[in-house]
């Protein structure tokens, strides 16, 4: 396991405690009365934050989440459900879909680097 540097920390520490999705400004508006002044000291910590699996980003919101899967150590290969209306985000780990996916990627022929999907709906408080 990894040990992370100071920023890493501070950065992982924001997204972790956040009930949603953070993009990389508001984590910079919130580390900055800790040192971390600059936007690419943000983007690097963010950058190996993923490398090691403990954050995910969100594509279609260009944003950041912590992982939630104690058990993943998957940085690029990831799944969410996100509620269209309270846009709660929700990790899937779900064996079936990361060997359909390798299979699928076997049969095209095609080697992929990273897939990230993410599935559109309601939550079960907003049904």
């Amino acid at each position: 396991m990894q040990t992370l540097t100071r920023n890493q920390q501070i950065v992982f520490d924001i997204i972790n405690k956040s009930s949603e999705p953070l993009k990389a400004y508001t984590i910079l508006s919130n580390v900055q009365k800790k040192g971390i002044k600059a936007p690419p000291q943000v983007y690097r910590a963010l950058d190996k934050l993923i490398e090691m699996g403990k954050i995910h980003k969100i594509e279609s919101k260009n944003a950041f989440v912590a992982c939630q899967n104690s058990s993943c150590n998957v940085s690029k290969a990831t799944a969410f459900s996100i509620c269209e209306s309270c846009e709660e985000v929700t990790e899937i780990s779900n064996s079936k879909i990361s060997k359909y996916l390798s299979n699928f990627a076997e049969k095209a022929g095609m080697e992929y680097k990273k897939y990230n999907l993410e599935f559109f709906g309601l939550c079960k408080k907003c049904k």
